[in-house]
């Protein structure tokens, strides 16, 4: 017997025998649910038996039985009646499991969310991946067929989606695109800290969804519940199904503020702030013209996160305010990395070094935040340094910035799209996916192992809009990826350290080093970030204006014959 948990009141199982019961029974369960038919295979015990070993260990049984494993809804309801009247915790079992957590699954299908139902099913090892559309349904049998079908669907309308959109479009007019997005506002994200800092305001950084799809996509306003890649479908919320020939996912990554504890409850208050949310950015300025004297803390959890260098850049422009208004003497700046060291590109740390030291900030690394306490100004930290038990520590504060832990989607953690670690599996060249040929990703939701920033994303997306037109056309991959991203790191109001970077580390510059040279602070890159981004955002990028985005081609070596 091997039972998995599926939720606090039921678990699934393979075939147990009448001895397994009560070893159930000892494990805590109260009552046994038998979801295979008797005769189904030739050493397979009976229901009567397993009944009758369950009244003899005090515990009740229920007999579901599904042939040929078909689940009607009527074997769902059955089932879901079954659960709310017998006593649990409940063991459900049928010749693997599969049968009862197919079941199970439907029947939670009106009350919890597709991906969590998703992710419980696949912790036990069960894929339900085939009844994910039936799922979105509330668990009743739906159509088979879809309510629309387009050339391309773009899963996701932030810098990734819009500016991959934008691109196809601006090569070829006529697709038929649909973009999948339930949000009603766009965020220019990596304007947040500048808002952080008082030097942007928050509205300056937001615009309505609508004036930012291109003319001509169809806006689908939903959430996407799961994907079909065997049936070129995705699910939405409420069971409506898209279809298409090609599929671009880009939904960004999760923001996982509850895997800090208390963190969520104090947020906004307390000292306790963010600029990785439009609402908090703010929030920061004021908490940083307020604070005098005390402690200010500035956290980082272990990677991947979006732009690594923001909780710093948080750090630096705060220390930078405090050493303008003759505060930084009495504040004890302490930065707070899960990583080992303060910058991932070695040719960047000797410049940001001499920032922390001018702001006398002390760098803790091996840190992670896992608990704030906010009205008590207290937060705790795993120290997890080499080959060293991790141990717990308390520090307390007056103000810390927290970068929160971040992750896929859950409805691309548990999707198919997915590699083990829950990001979108592409080929880090052409962002093709690696086992479905009509499927692309770019932006943060995937696995490439380059920096997710919005700069990342302006050369991605006419990488993967050259790359499906070739597929169109029938021809290979033309373009590919070097891995570049973009950090300008706000090391004090007026001066940047510009990391350029693609992958391995390699320096990949955009502009000569006598006009920025960027492991260096420069005001040139001051103007670039506070005056020429956003404008190169929102009138270039996502309008399908590729600016310092020239695509780099593939090329395909002749043979000497040739």
């Amino acid at each position: 017997m091997d039972p998995k948990s599926l939720s606090a009141d039921l678990s699934v199982s393979p075939q147990i025998t009448p001895e397994d019961v009560s070893k159930a029974r000892k494990l805590g369960y109260r009552a046994i649910i038998c979801n295979r038919p008797d005769g189904e295979g030739p050493d397979q015990p009976g229901f009567q038996e397993i009944e009758q070993a369950a009244k003899s260990a005090g515990m009740e049984a229920r007999y579901i039985p599904i042939s040929g494993g078909i689940v009607g809804d009527e074997d769902v309801s059955v089932f879901q009646t079954a659960i709310s009247e017998l006593p649990g915790p409940v063991l459900a079992y049928c010749r693997t499991g599969t049968r009862s957590a197919t079941l199970w699954s439907l029947a939670q299908a009106s009350d919890t969310p597709l991906p969590e139902i998703l992710a419980a099913t696949k912790a036990a090892g069960y894929d339900m991946g085939g009844v994910a559309r039936r799922i979105a349904n509330g668990g009743k049998t739906p159509t088979d067929k879809a309510d629309a079908t387009y050339d391309i669907v773009i899963v996701g309308a932030g810098a990734a989606g819009i500016a991959v959109a934008a691109s196809l479009l601006s090569r070829k007019p006529g697709l038929e695109i649909a973009i999948i997005d339930p949000a009603d506002v766009h965020y220019y994200q990596p304007g947040w800290t500048m808002v952080g800092a008082g030097i942007f305001t928050q509205q300056e950084t937001s615009r309505t969804m609508g004036s930012l799809i291109p003319k001509g996509v169809h806006w689908i306003k939903s959430a996407v519940a799961a994907f079909e890649p065997k049936t070129d479908t995705v699910i939405l919320d409420g069971c409506r199904v898209v279809g298409y020939k090609r599929l671009v996912v880009a939904p960004g990554l999760k923001l996982d503020w509850n895997k800090v504890e208390g963190l969520v409850e104090t947020l906004g208050r307390n000292g306790v702030t963010s600029n990785y949310r439009y609402d908090l950015a703010p929030y920061t300025w004021e908490l940083v013209k307020g604070l005098k004297s005390g402690r200010a803390l500035f956290t980082q959890p272990p990677m991947p996160i979006k732009c690594a260098g923001a909780p710093q850049k948080a750090m630096y422009l705060s220390g930078d305010t405090w050493f303008r208004n003759g505060a930084l003497k009495d504040i004890d700046i302490q930065f707070m990395t899960a990583g080992g060291v303060l910058f991932g590109v070695k040719d960047y740390v000797p410049a940001l070094m001499e920032y922390v030291k001018k702001y006398d900030a002390t760098l803790n690394v091996f840190h992670n935040l896992v608990a704030v306490d906010g009205p008590a100004k207290k937060a705790w930290f795993d120290v997890s340094k080499p080959e060293t038990p991790t141990e717990q520590i308390e520090v307390e504060f007056d103000m810390i910035h927290v970068c929160p832990p971040q992750s896929a989607p859950d409805f691309i953690a548990v999707s198919p799209l997915a590699d083990a670690a829950g990001w979108v599996d592409v080929d880090q060249a052409t962002l093709r996916h690696m086992t479905y040929q009509n499927i692309w990703s770019l932006g943060d939701v995937m696995n490439a192992p380059n920096a997710k920033t919005a700069a990342a994303a302006r050369m991605q997306a006419p990488v993967v809009a050259e790359n499906i037109l070739a597929d169109i056309r029938g021809r290979s991959a033309v373009s590919q990826y070097n891995g570049y991203g973009s950090c300008p790191l706000t090391v004090e109001k007026g001066k940047i350290v510009l990391a350029e970077f693609g992958y391995g580390g390699k320096l990949l510059p955009s502009f000569p080093t006598f006009l920025i040279d960027g492991t260096k602070p420069s005001r040139a890159a001051w103007f670039l970030k506070e005056t020429m981004l956003p404008p190169i955002y929102w009138r270039g990028m996502l309008r399908g204006h590729e600016w310092l985005a020239k695509p780099e081609k593939i090329v395909v070596a002749r043979s000497v014959a040739e």
